[in-house]
């Protein structure tokens, strides 16, 4: 038999959405055993916090908006922001506009963060596929339960601990509780 190909119209995809993210499944383990794909739309004030994957490698690609984004070791990590963060060789966060791609290997601390005042939109990869899928339902549903209220760090932790991810910062989804990053010496 003939492999079919798989064409998803724009608009077109399971949306998973809370006032935190709205997440769209693009392409899935269900079409590829090579990534996943994901349309993101990050409103305001909404940060992921810095966080490694011990095994999937990660793909981000700025269609519309800005996203301040790291993708390095620090020299010091930081608990509560990793906005002020700096490599040994200088580098420091940068703000994402359109066409900014970030290319993320395992093990390395990566963060994105809407500092503005209005929602971006990113294309997300990430291989291997399937566990990132599931790993975004379980997550919507706790940022979910958070509408309106405090996001229930300790099950995000919990939750993040299950799918090999170490969470370095913690996630906010308020445009008032993202602190300002350090200024540059």
């Amino acid at each position: 038999m003939t492999p079919t190909g798989l064409i998803v119209p724009p608009g077109h995809g399971r949306t998973l959405a809370t006032p935190a993210q709205h997440v769209t499944f693009k392409v899935t383990g269900e079409h590829t055993v090579t990534a996943s794909t994901f349309e993101v739309a990050v409103p305001p004030g909404f940060d992921v916090g810095a966080h490694t994957h011990g095994r999937a490698e990660e793909l981000f690609y700025l269609l519309d908006g800005e996203l301040e984004v790291l993708a390095f070791e620090p020299e010091v990590r930081t608990a509560d922001s990793w906005r002020g963060w700096r490599s040994a060789d200088g580098r420091r966060a940068v703000r994402a506009t359109p066409g900014t791609l970030m290319l993320v290997p395992p093990g390395c601390p990566h963060a994105f963060a809407n500092v503005g005042g209005r929602p971006a939109r990113m294309l997300f990869q990430v291989a291997p596929p399937t566990y990132h899928e599931t790993y975004f339902e379980e997550l919507m549903g706790i940022l979910g339960a958070a509408e309106g209220g405090e996001v229930d760090h300790a099950a995000v932790e919990r939750l993040r601990i299950r799918y090999d991810i170490e969470q370095i910062t913690p996630l906010r989804h308020d445009a008032g509780a993202l602190p300002e990053a350090a200024p540059t010496p």
